[in-house]
């Protein structure tokens, strides 16, 4: 079982003892689940642009294991570095907030006529 599987049965768990969790707890799990979710776009577009993690490090002005962690969910980039992952993606990205709702996306610039 993924820790993240592990994480959410726990909470399910103590959702039906009707254990609260208190606002902190869940102001941190949004930020988790939003650091996933970014880490999972970076992740989805490096491959599908078929580059290592090296060289998108290379390209972003960052380091391997600095991507490896964004991929894994362990970081919150600022919006500069953003914006360089962006470009070193060729990519635009797409960030959709609604309520307990999110959508991270790298949408892949098509090419000029």
């Amino acid at each position: 079982m993924t820790s993240h599987a592990h994480w959410k049965l726990a909470r399910d768990k103590r959702i039906a003892k009707g254990i609260s969790e208190g606002p902190e707890v869940e102001r941190r799990r949004e930020e988790i689940r939003l650091a996933f979710d970014l880490g999972q776009a970076v992740y989805d577009r490096r491959t599908e642009l078929g580059i290592s993690q090296t060289e998108l490090a290379k390209r972003a002005d960052m380091t391997q294991p600095q991507i490896s962690k964004l991929e894994l969910g362990g970081t919150m980039p600022t919006l500069p570095l953003l914006a360089r992952l962006a470009r070193a993606l060729d990519a635009a990205l797409s960030l959709e907030l609604d309520g307990d709702t999110s959508r991270v996306a790298f949408h892949a610039h098509t090419p000029a006529a």
